[in-house]
């Protein structure tokens, strides 16, 4: 409320897009989450609500005789001209809405302050509406081919991925690290559909570092684990989404695709979705053609067309198409992704698993689609959609047109959704509506971080609501026993590295002291030498073990610690959003995979020489 400097205006009038003539006189009303216009007449007092969080932008117009005009366009393009009669209550209107549609913490988002009137039972029901391991189950999985691995537990290896994810069997913890090290924001290959029809499946990851030579190891063997998780195919498709001209750039810049020589039985293919940029671009240039007044036939569809809108809805349709047909058709699996892979491989893995399953054309099953491509997989909702004051460049209607492609397909197909176009809207809705939790964030971690200071706040109320649950303190005192004791067998391996070393100096040095017997005797010992790997605590230091030792899989997942004492790469402060790429991975044949230094931008941009194209 401390943003608003005058919270209410009368005699305002609110214009008629089409006639201007019919404008409606009222008084419009600011609060905390809303803007409110009513109407004064006396037949009806009609009321228009505007969220906050819809806002998009706010022009203040020249100053006329009737009043100072005030243009709301907002994200669900609803568009709302108000006329005010003072320029002075016209300008706080304005600041005081710049500031509110600009919120720059969550907590002052709507559902912070949004009350459903639910008693807390029921709240929790809404949490616990989708359950993605029972969608993982419907698909037939875990199975002969496919585990739940915990390796990014915590979000050691890849901090916008969910902390449980299913990899083939035969990928190792150290195959997964290694390729996360060699993928743009450590996204590696990571499953987002199976076909259990013929053990086909659909997985995504982001770009590789492979600059123009760059390679690595892991990352190959985690694509031929794919392979070898579908024994009806002996290849697999890897389907770049991008443009081919943009993914070269990028190779420029230390990152690109893979080559089809280093990696064997593979089938690449580009499909041509652009950047988040012309995206951008061209929904700004539609809405100016669907702002005309009274246009000719003939200007709107030149206008449509020039904005190639749909154009870029075919690409997305022709992405979806082909990995679908791949899948069914081929029976090869399917590896997607763009450039860090949380927008048109969203995109295109989506409206795949939409054509091949029908679970996914009904409302359950299409929530549950959104929650496990788009939400689960860290589709970045903060910066694509504007909840926060940050980079506009970083805004795109990445999921409009997701929702879009549904809405095309439900035109051709009308009998087999179980949804009609009213439920596409109320979902786009509350992307922007910032009413409830699930669109919130840029990653599940981020997410599970909005949390309440209850001791901070309620510390002298320990009556008060809420509180943490016994449940919930057990296990985290579970958790936190967990770790301590893998950070306990970690150090217990270390201190006998160390000892068996110093005891082999001792031996070395008790044999210098005496006569040598030999001629030829050398006083270093190459097989004694102390070498960093004695002492880092990496990876490499630990016992080699198959994922079939069930609970021994957990001896693999670093401590925070070691992570950070051992491999600054992992460390939570790497690859964040001002933060540098990992500049070298080792591969278990002491080869390094080098790629170049990340940008910290959103890969999604491709490369700045293609923002007009």
């Amino acid at each position: 409320m401390e943003h608003i400097r005058t919270p209410k205006v009368e005699n305002v009038r609110l214009v008629d897009r089409i006639s201007s003539k019919k404008a409606a006189l009222g008084t419009l009303y600011l609060t905390a989450t809303h803007v409110i216009f009513v109407e004064t007449a006396p037949d009806a007092r009609k009321e228009t609500w505007i969220l906050h969080s819809q806002i998009a932008t706010i022009e203040k117009q020249a100053t006329t005789a009737t009043g100072c005009p005030l243009l709301i366009r907002c994200k669900n393009f609803q568009l709302l001209q108000l006329v005010i009669p003072q320029e002075r209550d016209c300008h706080d209107v304005y600041i005081s809405l710049i500031r509110l549609a600009r919120p720059v913490k969550y907590e002052e988002l709507y559902c912070f302050s949004f009350n459903p009137k639910l008693d807390r039972e029921e709240r929790e029901q809404g949490w616990m509406l989708i359950d993605l391991s029972e969608e993982y189950k419907r698909m037939g999985l875990p199975n002969n081919y496919w585990q739940l691995s915990d390796v990014n537990r915590e979000y050691r290896v890849c901090d916008s991925y969910p902390t449980e994810l299913y990899v083939p069997k035969s990928a190792t913890a150290h195959i997964i690290v290694g390729s996360s090290k060699f993928r743009s924001r450590r996204r590696f290959p990571a499953l987002s559909y199976y076909y259990k029809d013929n053990h086909a499946s659909i997985c995504r990851s982001s770009q590789p570092l492979s600059g123009f030579s760059a390679r690595c190891l892991e990352d190959e063997q985690m694509l031929q684990a794919i392979r070898k998780a579908n024994p009806g195919s002996d290849f697999i498709y890897v389907v770049d989404t991008r443009p081919k001209l943009n993914a070269m750039a990028n190779r420029a810049a230390g990152k690109g695709y893979e080559n089809e020589d280093n990696y064997s039985n593979i089938k690449f293919q580009f499909i041509g979705i652009e950047n988040i940029h012309v995206m951008r671009n061209s929904l700004q240039k539609m809405l100016e053609v669907c702002e005309l007044k009274s246009p000719s036939m003939s200007d709107f569809l030149w206008g449509l067309e020039n904005s190639g809108w749909l154009r870029h809805i075919k690409a997305i349709m022709d992405a979806g198409v082909f990995i679908a047909k791949a899948v069914s058709e081929e029976g090869a699996s399917v590896l997607v992704h763009c450039s860090d892979g949380w927008d048109r491989t969203a995109q295109g893995c989506s409206v795949a698993s939409l054509l091949l399953d029908p679970h996914y054309r009904t409302l359950k099953g299409f929530m549950v689609l959104i929650e496990k491509d788009w939400i689960s997989f860290g589709h970045k909702f903060t910066h694509r959609y504007g909840n926060l004051d940050g980079d506009p460049r970083e805004i795109s209607p990445v999921i409009d047109q997701f929702l879009e492609c549904v809405w095309q397909l439900m035109e051709q197909f009308p009998c087999a959704f179980e949804f009609n176009e009213r439920f596409l809207i109320h979902i786009q809705h509350h992307i922007y509506s910032c009413q409830f939790g699930n669109f919130l964030c840029n990653s599940q971690k981020e997410r599970q971080e909005l949390k309440f200071w209850n001791g901070m706040y309620n510390r002298f109320e320990k009556g008060l609501q809420p509180r943490q649950s016994v449940t919930d303190y057990l296990m985290a005192v579970k958790e936190e026993t967990q770790q301590l004791e893998e950070e306990l067998e970690a150090l217990e391996e270390r201190l006998e590295k160390i000892q068996k070393v110093q005891l082999s100096r001792t031996k070395v040095r008790s044999k210098q002291s005496e006569p040598s017997k030999h001629s030829g005797f050398s006083t270093s010992d190459n097989s004694t030498a102390n070498t960093p790997q004695d002492y880092s605590g990496n990876v490499k230091s630990f016992p080699s073990r198959t994922p079939s030792q069930g609970d021994e899989d957990s001896a693999l997942i670093l401590t925070q610690d070691n992570l950070k004492s051992s491999d600054p790469d992992l460390s939570a402060n790497s690859d964040q959003e001002s933060g540098v790429e990992d500049l070298s991975c080792r591969s278990p044949s002491g080869g390094e995979c080098v790629p170049s230094e990340d940008s910290g931008k959103d890969r999604d941009s491709d490369e700045a020489v293609f923002l007009t194209a």
